[in-house]
């Protein structure tokens, strides 16, 4: 059985008096792909935000049950949001890069961590090169960052992300605002970052879910419907709902 990097036990998480995510049991194993997959609202936006703490600023937010980064309680209130968010990292749909320099965007959380200053560079063009994106942007670390295609600027928030050395990634359709070619380059990204995190990936794509996933988990109506690879979720699902929803015959 792989190693438990990611889970949730009994999760249920209300909005107000809406009960959003319900009962949720999952694991997500260390150096993994797993795509979350179902239709828009039924929930993965939010289970995938519940792992790195991003609901404890919304006022009527309620969460139950047990979420753990190994054997890490992860909302035990002594440990730090912050030590978390290093641990695991997040992407956006949309790139969110800072309006600074490429090398501006790449110390900011290097200098929140206090990473000793000399380390900077090198830790730098680690992350820029990990990220596929070192040979493109080498000569222009000055160079804002917003003036980079999209499909740079998502790479770059990956950069920003790896750059702490998380151990999970948290994807939330990090190329539904790209072209097919940037596509498929995250894409590869994913599958080569996998080598050295956990990665959990919300997405709309089927063919993207076969393409990169090893886990995949199909969610509906804020319950976790049924969680295998991707082998059996897409060509042997055992429930009903999944088969439909896989195969495009849903709704």
């Amino acid at each position: 059985m792989a190693d438990i990097k990611l889970s949730a036990h009994n999760l249920n998480l209300y909005f107000g008096t809406k009960h959003i995510l319900k009962n949720i049991d999952i694991d997500f194993s260390k150096n993994k792909v797993t795509s979350l997959i179902g239709p828009s609202g039924c929930g993965k936006s939010t289970l995938l935000r519940c792992f790195n703490r991003m609901h404890d600023l919304t006022p009527d937010a309620k969460i139950e049950g047990i979420l753990k980064l190994d054997d890490l309680d992860i909302y035990k209130k002594k440990y730090s949001v912050t030590e978390l968010r290093k641990r695991i990292g997040m992407v956006f749909q949309k790139p969110n890069p800072l309006p600074k320099s490429i090398y501006e965007n790449m110390s900011y959380a290097l200098k929140l961590h206090d990473f000793p200053k000399n380390e900077l560079p090198h830790l730098i063009e680690s992350a820029l090169k990990e990220s596929y994106l070192w040979e493109e942007v080498k000569e222009e670390l000055k160079k804002p960052a917003v003036k980079l295609s999209g499909g740079q600027q998502q790479r770059l928030c990956i950069a920003r992300t790896v750059v702490l050395r998380p151990e999970v990634i948290l994807m939330d359709e990090p190329c539904s605002a790209l072209d097919p070619i940037s596509t498929r380059k995250i894409e590869d990204l994913i599958l080569s970052l996998k080598r050295n995190y956990t990665i959990v990936i919300v997405t709309h794509n089927m063919q993207q879910a076969q393409r990169i996933s090893d886990d995949v988990a199909f969610m509906y109506l804020g319950e976790l419907i049924e969680f295998d690879t991707y082998e059996n979720i897409f060509k042997n699902a055992k429930k009903e709902l999944t088969k439909n929803y896989v195969s495009g015959h849903f709704g």
